[in-house]
C-alpha cells in the first residue's frame, strides 16, 4: 500500500480574528467552525496568516501580517523571536504575560478542583531579559554551509535555528553565540559535537561540551583557550551525564555556588554549592525572592519540625534550617542527598537530615514517613505530588506550602488536599520563565 501523501498547504495568506490565547501562548481563531492555533498573535487582533499544518480536528499557522494590533503587543526584545522556539510570548507586554499566567492558574484551580484561594498573592517578577543562567544548547555543523549552528530549536520543528544571539540567556552566554559558532567551526571534531550546556550561580559560568568521539589534543587546547579567555569553567562530556568532568580550572572543588540572603534575617544567610549538571532554578532573581516567600508563608517557629519533599540539593531545606528546630529533606536521588549533606556542612548546620526515596511510591518502612511535622513544603516536578499529598493528614502538619511548575497538577493535588481537610489559603504566580507560557506558582494550605 502506497504511503499517504501529505496534503499541500495553501500558499495564499488567510484572514482571521483571534478570539483567545491557548495555554502554550498561541492565538486561537475559528475558521468555518474549525479551531486554528496561530503563532505570534493576541486576542482581539485581525491578522493574515499562513497554514503550517492541517489536521482533521484543528489546524496550525503563523501570522504574516498584523492588521489590527492588540494594545498588549510590544516589539520583541530578541530579533529571533519569530524563528526560535525557546520563547513564545516575546510579542506580549511583560505585565500582560504575568496577568495571563495568573489567569491560567485561576482557570486550572477552578477546572480541576473547583477551587479558588481565599486571597491572591502578589506575583513575583524580575528582569525579563538576561535572566536564564542554565540552558542546554544544540550544536549542528552544517556541511553544505561549512558553518556551525548553535542555540535552540526552531518553532515546532527539530532544526536548530540560525541564531546570532539570545536575549533571554545571561549576556555572558547569550551574546556569544557567534563566538561559539566560530569556536566549533575551528575544531577538527566539529561534526561530532551535539550540544553545549551552560550553568552559572553567583560566580563563573560553567561550559559543558558534549562530544561523541574523543577530542584531539589540538581541539582540547582550543576549547581550553576559549574558556580561559572568557573566564568560563570547562567541562567535557564524552558519554552520558556521569562522564562529565572538569578540565579547567585544574584545582579546587567541581562546584558552582549561589547564596540566599534576606536583609530581614541576616542570620539566615546560606551558601549552596552545586555541580553544573545538578538541577537548579534557572532564574536566580526569582529564586532569591521565592525561597524567603515560601519560608515566610510556612510561618516556621524555632521549635518546629519541617518536612521538605522533593528537596533537591537543599534550595529550601538549608535556609529553613536557620529558622526551625529540625528539617528533614527527601529526594529521589542519592546524589542529591549527598549534596544536601554537603551543603549542611558548608553552612555549619547539624539540624538537617536527608533521605533518598522515590516520592511517587508509598514510603513503606521509611523512618521519616512515620513522624509528625509542624510544617511541610513540596516542590515536585511537573507530574505533581499526588502520592505524597494523600499522606498529608498522617504527617499532622497544620500548614503546607506547595511550589509548582505545572498549574494543572497543582490544581489536581489541591483538590486532593481539600478533600482531606485542608483549605486553600492563598496562591500566586512567579515569573520564573518570562516570555514563555511556563507557569510557576505557589500555594498555601491550612488544616484546623
Amino acid at each position: 500500500m502506497a504511503p499517504r501523501r501529505k496534503k499541500k498547504l495553501p500558499e495564499t495568506p488567510v484572514a482571521a480574528t483571534i478570539e483567545s490565547l491557548s495555554h502554550d501562548g498561541r492565538g486561537i481563531a475559528r475558521l468555518d467552525g474549525k479551531t486554528t492555533f496561530i503563532d505570534n498573535t493576541l486576542p482581539g487582533e485581525e491578522v493574515m496568516f499562513k497554514f503550517t499544518y492541517r489536521r482533521r480536528k484543528f489546524d496550525e499557522g503563523r501570522a504574516v501580517e498584523i492588521l489590527s494590533p492588540s494594545p498588549d503587543r510590544v516589539t520583541p526584545p530578541c530579533e529571533h523571536a519569530g524563528l526560535c522556539g525557546g520563547c513564545s510570548l516575546q510579542h506580549v507586554a511583560p505585565e500582560r504575560q504575568i496577568a495571563r499566567k495568573q489567569a491560567v492558574l485561576e482557570e486550572q484551580l477552578a477546572h480541576f478542583g473547583g477551587l479558588a484561594p481565599e486571597r491572591w498573592l502578589d506575583p513575583l517578577t524580575g528582569p525579563v531579559t538576561g535572566y536564564r543562567a542554565k540552558a542546554r544548547m544544540g550544536v549542528k555543523y552544517v556541511e553544505g554551509r561549512g558553518e556551525t549552528l548553535v542555540g535552540f530549536r526552531e518553532k515546532r520543528n527539530s532544526f536548530i535555528a540560525d541564531l546570532r544571539q539570545c536575549e533571554v540567556l545571561i549576556p555572558e552566554v547569550g551574546h556569544r553565540f557567534m563566538d561559539f559558532r566560530a569556536l566549533i567551526d575551528g575544531l577538527e571534531g566539529r561534526s561530532r559535537i551535539p550540544q553545549i550546556e551552560v550553568a552559572r550561580g553567583d560566580g563563573p559560568v560553567a561550559l559543558i561540551v558534549r562530544h561523541m568521539d574523543p577530542l584531539s589534543e589540538a581541539d582540547q587546547q582550543r576549547l581550553l583557550t576559549f574558556c580561559q579567555q572568557c573566564d568560563f569553567h570547562l567541562y567535557l562530556q564524552p558519554g552520558n551525564e556521569s562522564t562529565v568532568h572538569r578540565v579547567w580550572p585544574e584545582q579546587g572543588e567541581e562546584r558552582l555556588y549561589y547564596r540566599h540572603a534576606d536583609p530581614r534575617y541576616p542570620q539566615a544567610d546560606v551558601e549552596l554549592a552545586f555541580h553544573p549538571t545538578d538541577f537548579t532554578q534557572v532564574n536566580s532573581d526569582i529564586n532569591q525572592q521565592m525561597v524567603p516567600l515560601a519560608l515566610d508563608l510556612l510561618e516556621i517557629a524555632p521549635d518546629h519540625q519541617v518536612l521538605d519533599l522533593f528537596c533537591g540539593l537543599g534550595n529550601f531545606t538549608v535556609p529553613a534550617a536557620r529558622r526551625a528546630a529540625r528539617v528533614v529533606g527527601v529526594e529521589g536521588s542519592e546524589a542529591m542527598v549527598r549534596r544536601g549533606y554537603e551543603n549542611a556542612r558548608r553552612n555549619g548546620l547539624d539540624n538537617l537530615e536527608f533521605h533518598a526515596w522515590d516520592l511517587f511510591q508509598a514510603p513503606q518502612g521509611q523512618s521519616w514517613a512515620q513522624r509528625r511535622y509542624d510544617r511541610v513544603l513540596l516542590d515536585p516536578p511537573r507530574s505533581g505530588a499526588l502520592e505524597m499529598v494523600r499522606l498529608m493528614p498522617q504527617f499532622g502538619a497544620r500548614r503546607l506550602v506547595y511550589v509548582s511548575c505545572n498549574p494543572a497538577t497543582l490544581a489536581r493535588d489541591a483538590g486532593e488536599l481539600v478533600s482531606r481537610g485542608y483549605r486553600l489559603k492563598a496562591a500566586g504566580v512567579m515569573d520564573m520563565f518570562p516570555h514563555t507560557a511556563h507557569v510557576e506558582s505557589i500555594a498555601v494550605f491550612d488544616r484546623d
